[in-house]
C-alpha cells in the first residue's frame, strides 16, 4: 500500500495536483486527520510494509450522516477527489459515497487474499504469498526429518488463493480451500497413495474458511481413518500480512498508482483501477461490488495432477 501511496503521490505531483493522505482512511476523513504529501514526503516508504497512513474499520462510516460530515470536511479543504486504496469494504464505501454526493473516487486494490472482482492481482496478494512459500520450505524440513504430516493453515475466510497458489509453489499433496467441498476421505486416500509410493512426510495447505472446519479439527478426525502420520497443525496467521514488499508487488502498486491519477484526470469517476492480462483496466466500482471473484478452475486441476 505504501508503493501505491508513493505512486500516487508522485504522479499527482508529476502533474501538477496537489495531494492530502488521511490517516486510518475513512475515520480520518471523518475526524479530518490528515496531513499534506508531496515528493519528500513519500520517500524511504517504498520498501515498507503495512501503510504509513495507518488504517482503520470505520464502522462509522456505514451511517449516513456520518458520510455527510467527511463530505463537508473534504469540501472544508477544497479537496475534489478522493483516492482509495484497499479492499472490497473500502471500495464499498468509495462506491456508496461517491454515489450519495457525487463525489469523485477512484479505487486501488489492495488485498493479501487476491479475492477482489476486476484484477487479476491486487496489491499484497504477492508478498504474503512469498510469506507462506517461505514458511512452508521451513516446515517441510521438520516434516521429512521426522516422517510427519503438517497442516499449515493460511488466511483466505471466503477465498481460497492464498491457499490454492501457496500448495502449486511449495509442493503441498493436497489444499483445501473454501471454494471446494472436502471429505476428510479424500485426504486419508491420497495420503495413502503417497505412502504406497514411499513417501515418508505430507504437507497440506488449509484455508481458514474451508467448509470442514479447523486445521485441528481436521487433523484430529483424519486420524480415525488414516493413522500413519505424525500430525502436526501450523497457523501461520497475521505473519502473512506483514514484512517488506516483493517486486511484483511494488511494480503492481506502482502502476496502480499511476493509473488511477489518470482515472481521475480524465474523468473516469466511479471507477476502479485494476491489471488484466497484464493491462491496466477501469472496472466500475458498482461491479465490484456486485460481483464474485471465482477460483481458477485450470489453477485448482493443475494443483491436483501435480500433488501427490
Amino acid at each position: 500500500m505504501n508503493a501505491a501511496l508513493r505512486s500516487v503521490v508522485r504522479s499527482a505531483n508529476y502533474h501538477g495536483i496537489e495531494c492530502v493522505g488521511f490517516y486510518r482512511g475513512y475515520q480520518g476523513i471523518i475526524e479530518n486527520d490528515f496531513k499534506p504529501l508531496e515528493m519528500r514526503s513519500v520517500s524511504n516508504i517504498l520498501e515498507l510494509g503495512g501503510t504509513v497512513l495507518r488504517t482503520a474499520r470505520s464502522l462509522d462510516f456505514h451511517k449516513s450522516e456520518v458520510r455527510e460530515k467527511a463530505y463537508h470536511n473534504l469540501k472544508s479543504q477544497n479537496i475534489d477527489a478522493l483516492v482509495v486504496i484497499g479492499g472490497n469494504g473500502s471500495i464499498t464505501g468509495a462506491n456508496v459515497f461517491a454515489k450519495q454526493f457525487d463525489f469523485p473516487c477512484v479505487g486501488i486494490p489492495a488485498s493479501i487474499d487476491n479475492d477482489i472482482y476486476g484484477t487479476d492481482c491486487s496489491i499484497g496478494f504477492q508478498t504474503a504469498l512469498q510469506t507462506i512459500v517461505e514458511s512452508v520450505d521451513k516446515i517441510r524440513d521438520t516434516a521429512r526429518s521426522h516422517n510427519r504430516l503438517f497442516f499449515v493453515e493460511v488466511m483466505g475466510r471466503d477465498n481460497g488463493n492464498l491457499a490454492l497458489y501457496s500448495a502449486i509453489a511449495s509442493g503441498a499433496c493436497f489444499v483445501i480451500i473454501p471454494e471446494k467441498e472436502f471429505e476428510i476421505t479424500n485426504l486419508a486416500e491420497r495420503l495413502k497413495t503417497g505412502k504406497s509410493m514411499s513417501k515418508s512426510s505430507s504437507i497440506v495447505i488449509v484455508a481458514e474458511g474451508n467448509n470442514y472446519g479447523p486445521s485441528y479439527k481436521i487433523a484430529e478426525d483424519l486420524t480415525e481413518v488414516f493413522d500413519e502420520y505424525e500430525s502436526k497443525v501450523t497457523i501461520l496467521g497475521h505473519l502473512q500480512r506483514g514484512g517488506s514488499p516483493v517486486v511484483m508487488d511494488r511494480l503492481i502498486a506502482s502502476r496502480l498508482g499511476l493509473f488511477a491519477v489518470q482515472a481521475l484526470m480524465s474523468e473516469n469517476y466511479g471507477n476502479m483501477v485494476g491489471i488484466i492480462k497484464n493491462e491496466t483496466v477501469l472496472i466500475p466500482m458498482q461491479d465490484v461490488v456486485d460481483k464474485q471473484k471465482t477460483i481458477n478452475e485450470n489453477l485448482y486441476m493443475l494443483n491436483k495432477i501435480i500433488s501427490r
